[in-house]
């Protein structure tokens, strides 16, 4: 994990100047329940994630493995199943809150970006981020769709009544200046 990191700062320490702001306690959930049978949800709690307050751009790692489930044996299944996460073991964003800002404490702004996960990219549009300044740190949250076919991810018949194909994914950073 601090190798990742590590490298994760470096690529962007040119970009992030000295106005970036940073967390290795984010938090990422993602639900693909259907009503009516057991939860299909997780949750990673240690997600890296900066973002640079001068021009709006914001990078996040998340390592596979680290999504947490009710279910053991679920979470087994995700991971060699569904994630492939020996194969595929980081999940990352990079994108660029459009008009960023920290003049106001409380504002809302849209995020636009590349999510990549299980060896695909996809163009990730328009999610509605709010932001809070509270004293020296900025909470970032949001949440956002997707669909399990845009990562190549077969949800196989025999559960497809248990799984959506539609995900949501919400997200919380808490990041403090660097």
């Amino acid at each position: 994990m601090k190798t990742i990191t590590l490298l994760l700062l470096l690529a962007f320490s040119s970009t992030f100047a000295q106005n970036k702001f940073i967390t290795k306690t984010g938090v990422i959930n993602f639900e693909a329940s259907v009503p009516s049978f057991e939860e299909v949800a997780a949750t990673n709690e240690s997600v890296t994630a900066i973002v640079n307050t001068e021009n709006g751009e914001i990078a996040a790692l998340a390592l596979v493995k680290g999504f947490r489930f009710k279910n053991a044996l679920m979470e087994e299944h995700f991971n060699e199943n569904y994630a492939e996460s020996d194969k595929f073991p980081k999940a990352t964003f990079k994108g660029k809150i459009e008009d960023f800002s920290l003049e106001k404490n409380e504002n809302t702004y849209l995020l636009n970006g590349e999510l990549s996960f299980h060896g695909k990219t996809k163009e990730i549009e328009n999610i509605k981020v709010k932001t809070s300044v509270v004293g020296d740190k900025i909470i970032l949250t949001g949440e956002f769709l997707t669909k399990a076919s845009d990562f190549d991810i077969e949800i196989p018949k025999i559960v497809s009544n248990k799984i959506t194909e539609d995900i949501t994914i919400t997200f919380q950073f808490e990041l403090v200046k660097k």
